[in-house]
């Protein structure tokens, strides 16, 4: 949903195989339409010969419209074969989390909200259980409970779907949300489904990884922020950290330091995804942090 007031900031991002002029090119389209790089960062990965480009610029002295400007992209776009997405700082995303019965990623991005970190809208949350219905009205946002059971999971599943259409949903976060989302969610929304998953992937996947590092007697543990796909925890990375741990840590203690780095990491993802720093391709990411 966007805002009535005007757009003062674009980022533009860009992919297409690496050749010479791109960045040029998009520079002298900007410059031409009277707009203002505030910042642009690039990456070549020269093994798959691919280019990723995100350009932040200024609006506010344009002597041109949305329309001349996107087909002037559209334009350099045809020429070097590129893929491209705009995205106006006045469009704020709009976002549904998705939780079970753990409360603490769910408080800790509300929180961000509230203080203004997470530049968004959080017009609903999601869950499977009732128990935290309490943290979402507190924050004064709508709480919807979708009860799951393997037979009726499709059904309900469409159910939430359909709310998420009619509030113009354009991000879904599972925030420790403790069930495998099917392919039609994840196709309605490709890319655009973060989760956060308590273990550093690849290692310890599925349910339970605190306890599996536990019993293999690990030295440091993590936390793995994700974009779902149909491959359970295989999905494009976004952010990852790791906290040290010692033999004299229980698996209460694991999961205690591990909740610590969930928080954190599920949070720099969101805020990353939000503020377009993130490209993927070749199911990994690109991103400008």
């Amino acid at each position: 949903m966007s805002s009535e007031k005007p757009a003062k900031t674009a980022v533009l991002h860009v992919t297409c195989a690496d050749r010479r002029g791109i960045v040029a090119a998009l520079a002298q389209l900007l410059y031409g339409h009277g707009a203002n790089i505030l910042d642009a960062d690039q990456h070549t990965d020269t093994i798959a010969g691919q280019f990723f480009q995100r350009i932040r610029f200024d609006l506010s002295e344009i002597h041109t419209d949305r329309v001349s400007l996107e087909a002037g992209i559209e334009e350099v776009a045809q020429r070097f074969e590129m893929g491209w997405r705009l995205a106006y700082a006045n469009e704020r995303k709009r976002i549904a989390l998705f939780v079970s019965r753990y409360d603490h990623c769910l408080f800790d991005l509300l929180w961000r909200h509230r203080s203004g970190e997470l530049e968004c809208e959080i017009p609903l949350v999601v869950s499977n259980h009732p128990e935290l219905e309490s943290v979402a009205r507190q924050f004064g946002i709508d709480f919807h409970v979708f009860p799951i059971t393997k037979q009726t999971k499709r059904e309900q599943e469409a159910r939430e779907i359909e709310l998420l259409d009619s509030k113009q949903i354009d991000l879904v976060v599972l925030a420790r949300y403790m069930q495998v989302v099917t392919e039609d969610l994840i196709g309605h929304y490709p890319n655009r489904i973060i989760n956060i998953h308590h273990s550093f992937l690849p290692a310890f996947t599925g349910g339970k990884p605190y306890h599996q590092a536990y019993e293999r007697g690990v030295k440091l543990i993590g936390a793995t922020a994700h974009y779902a796909t149909s491959e359970l925890d295989e999905g494009p990375i976004i952010e990852q950290d790791v906290v040290r741990t010692t033999h004299r840590d229980t698996a209460a203690d694991l999961v205690r330091k591990g909740r610590d780095l969930e928080r954190t990491v599920l949070a720099r993802a969101v805020r990353w995804h939000i503020e377009d720093r993130v490209l993927v391709y070749d199911n990994k990411t690109v991103v400008f942090a």
